[in-house]
């Protein structure tokens, strides 16, 4: 999301924004000398919370949810993705305090941090800073929308360190091409493209390095990583266990979508299958364990940025393959030759089994 800030210095108000590299900054407008320093970071806050509240309209959208029905979590993520068309107008006209201090507030999330930013500018009372204002907001539900239709040029790159419990098939077949042309590259994925529909991209590739080395191996593809892990300490247990949910799901989509997404859960203090959670945890027969005090673990991933750590595990998964391929072939060739041959029939691999990507 854009970030807002008031250098007390010039007067002015800025913006920040993240590209997958940095931060990006840009001036929003000169404040005027009238206005208090309270008053000015009061503006501050209430943009930031609205781009909050817009950038989770892309993370979060309606379709992802499994209750489309009225009054369903689907539902109203449309209706909150349905009021960007009102936004701007809101905060020109915000809701007003009444005769005895009274506000409307709406139950709508994108809607009511709208009128935040309108009564911050009502407070403020300079016609060019609404707007500069106006705008700026204008711009920022471009982007998000941009964002929604694969598209992350511009402002809406910012995308690129987001999660989203969703993907967009164009950005999906785009991060399968980088790796197509580099199975053991990838960089462009952080920078250019949105790490779930990445993520999706790389297990795909990465199941396709694990079939290659089970081949010349003969060690199941689930096994590939912990060989790896002895020749090299690497982050193994979560592309491990994408390996191992490739026997129970036939798509990358599914199995990434689904971890990426019970990961945001556990960010929001939800646990998506307490079921599921308590199997796995069982003691036994004798309902005692000796580790009763251990720490739990909810996901596998880092739930403050669960797609960015799964494509970083995914691509390390896959050079770990290689690692493992070396292993089993003729090396006199030296390593630009091994990582030629192991690119070259990982592609193949990939490329037979490209339906698995979706």
């Amino acid at each position: 999301m854009t970030s807002y800030a008031v250098d007390e210095d010039t007067s002015t108000l800025l913006r920040t924004w993240p590209t997958g590299r940095g931060q990006r900054a840009a001036v929003v407008s000169t404040l005027p000398d009238t206005v208090g320093v309270d008053d000015q970071l009061r503006l501050a806050a209430t943009l930031t919370s609205l781009s909050e509240a817009l950038w989770r309209c892309y993370t979060h959208p309606g379709r992802a949810t499994d209750d489309p029905d009225a009054n369903g979590e689907g539902w109203r993520r449309e209706q909150t993705r349905e009021a960007f068309t009102e936004v701007v107008a809101s905060l020109r006209q915000p809701n007003l305090p009444d005769a005895d201090g009274s506000i409307l507030e709406s139950y709508d999330s994108v809607e009511e941090r709208a009128h935040q930013v309108g009564r911050a500018l009502h407070a403020i009372n300079d016609a060019e800073l609404i707007e500069a204002i106006s705008a700026d907001v204008a711009a920022e539900i471009q982007a998000v929308e941009s964002a929604e239709r694969g598209d992350l040029g511009g402002r809406a790159q910012q995308a690129v360190v987001l999660s989203r419990s969703d993907v967009s098939p164009v950005q999906v077949a785009a991060a399968d091409a980088v790796l197509a042309q580099d199975p053991l590259g990838g960089e462009r994925l952080f920078v250019d493209l949105d790490p779930t529909a990445a993520s999706v991209a790389a297990a795909h590739w990465l199941k396709a390095a694990a079939d290659v080395v089970s081949e010349v191996s003969g060690m199941p593809a689930a096994q590939v990583l912990f060989a790896a892990d002895d020749v090299e300490a690497l982050p193994v247990e979560t592309p491990s266990e994408v390996l191992e949910l490739f026997d129970f799901s036939r798509t990358a989509y599914r199995i990434v979508v689904e971890m990426v997404s019970g990961a945001m859960l556990v960010a929001e203090g939800v646990v998506d299958d307490l079921g599921a959670l308590l199997v796995a945890r069982d003691p036994g027969d004798d309902g005692e364990s000796e580790d009763e005090a251990a720490p739990v673990r909810l996901t596998p991933l880092d739930p403050q940025r669960p797609a960015l750590d799964l494509l970083e595990d995914l691509l390390t998964g896959i050079r770990g393959c290689r690692l493992v391929y070396e292993e089993y072939v003729d090396t006199d060739d030296g390593d630009a030759s091994i990582d030629a041959r192991f690119c070259e029939v990982v592609r193949e691999e990939a490329r037979k089994e490209y339906r698995r990507l979706m």
